[in-house]
């Protein structure tokens, strides 16, 4: 984490609680578009901000301790860290906070902090080019909402369920969902940011990789 990114996630954002996990506080951006300037990527700054999946997912792991307690797990292209930090606060080992953008990066370095979890490590970890590693848990929110990323997670997380790994998902019904390969496990009204959805609440859920 260089000190300009940095110093571009605290400048962008402020520490707010999670609406849906307020448990957890978060460096929060007020509006994307700005702040998409800013960071010169193609990709919107998804570290910024608790996106309905990763609040419905670290909800459930938060009321559901037992699916990580004492367990290492892999946070899949983890945003805000949000997911991470509710699988360190419901008793993980060991929490690895992976993701492409060095502004996640130190996102997630911030969040972790701000949430006093000092067992996430954040990592930048390509999906197309990597293996679950040794995490006997794995953890993803949100990661269905393009075609070719969704084929990407679906096959990195269904090796790492062959090879033995608990898989959990989470997604608020985008388009690309590969419903017929999962089993649901929970489903919640979340809240979220108008700026980011069209609507307040959107339904997310919860499923298994089984």
């Amino acid at each position: 984490m260089t000190p300009e990114v940095e110093d571009l996630v605290r400048s962008a954002t402020a520490p707010a609680a999670v609406p849906f996990v307020p448990e957890v506080t978060l460096w929060t951006a007020a509006e994307p578009f700005g702040l998409w300037d800013r960071t010169e990527r193609d990709a919107p700054p998804f570290w910024a901000f608790p996106w309905a999946g990763g609040q419905g997912l670290a909800r459930y792991v938060l009321d559901h301790p037992e699916t990580v307690a004492g367990r290492r797990v892999l946070d899949v292209a983890s945003g805000s860290g949000l997911v991470a930090i509710a699988a360190a606060k419901a008793g993980a080992r060991g929490v690895l906070a992976s993701d492409i953008d060095e502004h996640a990066l130190a996102a997630i370095a911030l969040n972790a902090a701000a949430n006093d979890t000092r067992q996430v490590t954040a990592r930048r970890v390509d999906l197309t080019a990597a293996d679950h590693g040794d995490a006997e848990v794995i953890l993803a929110a949100d990661v269905f909402y393009q075609r070719d990323l969704a084929a990407t997670a679906l096959a990195f997380l269904t090796a790492a369920r062959r090879a033995g790994a608990t898989v959990l998902v989470a997604d608020p019904a985008r388009a690309f969902v590969p419903r017929a390969e999962l089993t649901r496990v929970m489903t919640y009204e979340v809240p979220v940011l108008q700026v980011l959805e069209d609507t307040p609440v959107k339904t997310v859920t919860v499923y298994s990789l089984p």
